[in-house]
């Protein structure tokens, strides 16, 4: 069997993209219309981008209706066909890796916060790791920590298990920052 040529020809004998390319490369440009329209205002106001596609964005947002979004989701999906999508897709994907980043901080944390109640060697990994923390204060939130996780589940507050884990959130935040400015 013959395989269909993907470009259709024109009147003028050059090949062109198929109505099927048309319509996928426009659905693409809506994506990331949405994915733009999700964007941060402030974000979004940092990036280059024309100021027709701005407001739309913008418009989009304070639409309330399902219908009005609808149609102005199609709008700005017109407006993307115009626009250098380069750098609204590089900004989109370092806008989803952020999110990630964070996300896995806050795991690093949690895993981070369950060794050290667990394991005293832990301490030690830890300064070794960090050694611009105050141990001091480390180790007595680590003492009430494992002092609440010990008491009966009536009486356990939970404010030590909290303190821990945001005493030690700044220090990966930081390390990760270090290491993206490394690369």
């Amino acid at each position: 069997m013959h395989e269909p040529d993907p470009l259709d020809p024109d009147d003028n004998g050059e090949q062109t993209p198929s109505k099927t390319q048309r319509k996928k490369a426009s659905h693409e440009l809506q994506s990331l219309g949405e994915a733009l329209a999700e964007m941060p205002d402030d974000r979004l106001e940092r990036l280059e981008i024309s100021e027709s596609l701005r407001d739309a964005v913008l418009q989009y947002k304070r639409t309330r209706s399902h219908e009005g979004r609808r149609r102005q989701m199609q709008y700005i999906g017109k407006l993307m066909r115009q626009a250098e999508v380069e750098p609204i897709r590089e900004a989109i994907a370092a806008l989803q890796l952020g999110h990630a980043k964070d996300t896995l901080a806050l795991h690093r944390a949690e895993q981070w916060r369950t060794e050290l109640i667990a394991d005293d060697d832990a301490v030690t990994r830890w300064t070794a790791e960090h050694p611009d923390c105050d141990v001091q204060q480390l180790r007595s939130l680590i003492r009430a920590a494992r002092k609440d996780a010990a008491a009966i589940p009536e009486q356990r507050s939970g404010r030590a298990y909290r303190e821990l884990f945001q005493f030690i959130k700044p220090f990966l935040v930081e390390a990760d920052a270090d290491a993206d400015a490394d690369e």
